[in-house]
């Protein structure tokens, strides 16, 4: 499975669709930019909606390199025909530590 890193991920933002795999109050809490929400057990019923170009780029992560759902979601999508899936192995983590903007779904208050 194809990786992608933090700089060639930050180089290319605003040209691949990139994939929260968290989900949840996760995503809500901090999330990348522009990043979409979408878990494994999400797939059947959204990707078709959400990822219509089977040939786009996209890019999955998840916390840190020991979450897994990152590939899991990156090898369903590869399974589904998607051609061009990257996964960002070292996630959000290592994103929010390098000091990269984040963005977050909470309500304010």
């Amino acid at each position: 499975m194809t990786t992608i890193t933090r700089e060639e991920l930050r180089a290319s933002l605003n040209d691949v669709i990139v994939l929260d795999t968290l989900g949840g109050q996760y995503y809500e809490a901090q999330h990348l930019p522009g990043a979409v929400a979408l878990t494994e057990g999400e797939i059947a019923e959204r990707a078709a909606a959400l990822l219509p170009d089977k040939d786009a780029a996209i890019v999955t992560y998840c916390s840190n390199p020991a979450c897994n759902n990152s590939k899991a979601v990156a090898g369903r999508l590869t399974a589904l025909g998607y051609t061009n899936v990257r996964r960002y192995v070292e996630g959000i983590e290592d994103w929010t530590e390098a000091g990269l903007p984040v963005e977050s779904s909470a309500a304010s208050q």
